[in-house]
Parts: structure tokens; C-alpha cells; sequence
């Protein structure tokens, strides 16, 4: 499983979410909700509750992927397969040009 923290003008939007079996899940922060409740991500993608499922990478976060061949030097110097769409979500796109950025999510283990 990896994990991408949505921001939506740098402010917490919500989580990408890659299942081991595939599937992607896009949940909004409860706070984002209350704090913005009409100021979706996407148009797509309205402000709500309940999670977005998908067995492909939702089409507006693969959009935020380079192309051509700022792709070819993304997966060149992270060592990222180009089909590696979530690995290169993660590795690319923390200063998206844009209002939405995806930041890996960082696991803490208990102390």
C-alpha cells in the first residue's frame, strides 16, 4: 500500500490511497470538509464523505504527471518504471504547477 497526502493550496485536502491489489481510493479530510465543503479537488470529485474507488489512477491526479520528455527525465532519475503512475504521483508532484500538490505520506512507527 502507499499513501499520498492531497493539499489543495498547500492546505490538507485529503489522502491517495494505492490498495496492494490495485485499486485507488481518494478520501477528503474530515476538517478539509468542514473548513471548505465547496472547494473540490477536481470537478469530478466533489467535497463528500465517502471515499472515491477506482481500479485505474483517477484521470485529474494522473494529468499532474509529467509527459514526454520531463517524463523521461522523472523516470530516469528516480528509477521509476513510466507505468509506475503512483510512484511517479509521488515523486513528481509536491510542487505541481497548480493549487493541488501529493506528498508522500510518511508512516510513523510506534517509539
Amino acid at each position: 500500500m502507499r499513501q499520498g497526502i492531497v493539499k489543495y493550496n498547500n492546505e490538507l485536502a485529503g489522502t491517495l490511497t494505492e490498495e496492494d491489489n490495485g485499486e485507488y481510493i481518494f478520501l477528503y479530510d474530515e476538517l478539509y470538509i468542514q473548513k471548505y465543503p465547496k472547494q473540490f479537488v477536481t470537478f469530478n470529485m466533489p467535497v463528500t464523505t465517502r471515499p472515491y474507488r477506482s481500479k485505474r489512477l483517477f484521470p485529474f491526479f494522473d494529468g499532474l504527471i509529467p509527459e514526454g520528455w520531463l517524463l523521461n527525465i522523472a523516470s530516469e532519475s528516480w528509477k521509476i518504471n513510466k507505468n509506475d503512475r503512483m510512484g511517479l504521483l509521488l515523486a513528481c508532484c509536491q510542487n505541481a504547477i497548480g493549487a493541488v500538490s501529493i506528498h508522500p505520506f510518511i508512516h510513523k512507527e510506534h517509539e
